[in-house]
């Protein structure tokens, strides 16, 4: 007798800057789907009750349809998802892994991939992950913010002089992706950083850059995956980098000494803990020359095509993408 498979809604697309990044994804995650014979429900909920009939059309990127926050509230209330077992959330960025999407989730009734509502909404806004980091003792470069009420450029440029000097990261304080970011060399340069930030938040958060390499670990049921390094051939890991294929190159394991690819370990376990993430994530680092580790961020839903971070670094643990999208589903469902 087989027991009878979940039906599973994979939500792509949505509002966020990070729309295209979340067609990959979900178009990566949907043939597994079909793989592993899920019965499965497409829906993009940017686009609203009225989905195309073909499901090319959903991970088409240059598709015409009128995309809005509304029409994702929209598809929720709807009767879209009245009989799925389980959505498998494939957004990325604001209104998608902000907690807004698993808050209407919640009140629908329904289960869902990756970290809850509370969470998400703390793993998108970097102030208040920077903050808690602090908190777990985990290292994080240092920061101040600035909020959209008419900012003085001369009074962000000493307060940077103050703080911690050029360079220095400019960049929304709930976007992923890159999305905004700048590195900031020069002083003249500070109103275009802040203004294009502000573009994306009305929070922008201004960090100290910290000089080294760039890491990232996995984290999968409460346990760390072994430590990946991304080496962009640009010197900078911006969307740019990250979304063209050639531009970056990915070495995992870390060729890093021993110790500090367990310290990399087991902060990226406190920094998930300490925001209250469950199930999987991604932590990013800086690591400077001295070996020392600073925790960027937390991304709640990672990028999850069978070449992005996180399926890297369960390959290299011998958990196969397929694996890795069942082993996601039976958690979510736990």
């Amino acid at each position: 007798m087989t027991t009878k498979k979940p039906k599973i809604a994979l939500l792509v697309g949505g509002t966020s800057p990070e729309r295209d990044v979340s067609i990959d994804s979900g178009k990566a995650i949907y043939e597994v789907l079909k793989s592993l014979n899920y019965p499965t429900v497409l829906i993009d909920p940017g686009l609203g009750i009225n989905q195309p009939a073909d499901v090319e059309k959903i991970f088409d990127k240059n598709f015409q349809g009128e995309i809005s926050n509304r029409n994702c509230i929209a598809v929720v209330n709807s009767d879209m998802l009245d009989d799925v077992d389980l959505v498998f959330l494939a957004l990325h960025g604001k209104f998608a892994e902000d907690g807004m999407m698993q808050s209407l989730l919640e009140m629908k009734g329904k289960k869902y991939t990756g970290s809850g509502v509370l969470a998400s909404a703390m793993g998108m806004d970097k102030n208040i992950s920077k903050i808690l980091f602090e908190r777990a003792g985990v290292k994080t470069a240092s920061w101040f913010v600035e909020v959209d009420t008419g900012f003085n450029t001369e009074n962000i440029i000493q307060k940077i002089k103050n703080e911690f000097g050029f360079p220095c990261i400019v960049k929304p304080n709930d976007q992923g992706s890159t999305v905004g970011l700048t590195l900031l060399k020069k002083p003249e340069e500070t109103e275009k950083a802040v203004k294009l930030a502000f573009q994306f938040s009305t929070k922008v958060i201004i960090e100290e850059y910290i000089p080294g390499r760039e890491l990232t670990v996995a984290i999968l049921d409460g346990k760390a995956l072994p430590v990946l390094e991304i080496i962009p051939k640009g010197g900078l890991y911006d969307y740019h980098a990250k979304y063209t294929k050639g531009m970056s190159e990915y070495i995992v394991p870390a060729n890093i000494p021993e110790q500090v690819f367990y310290n990399a370990q087991d902060m990226s376990q406190k920094a998930f803990q300490v925001l209250g993430c469950k199930d999987y994530a991604r932590v990013d680092f800086r690591l400077n020359e001295k070996n020392e580790i600073f925790c960027l961020e937390v991304n709640t839903l990672p990028g999850m095509t069978a070449t992005s971070l996180v399926p890297k670094m369960a390959k290299t643990a011998g958990i196969t993408f397929e694996e890795l999208i069942e082993k996601i589903i039976q958690l979510a469902l736990r």
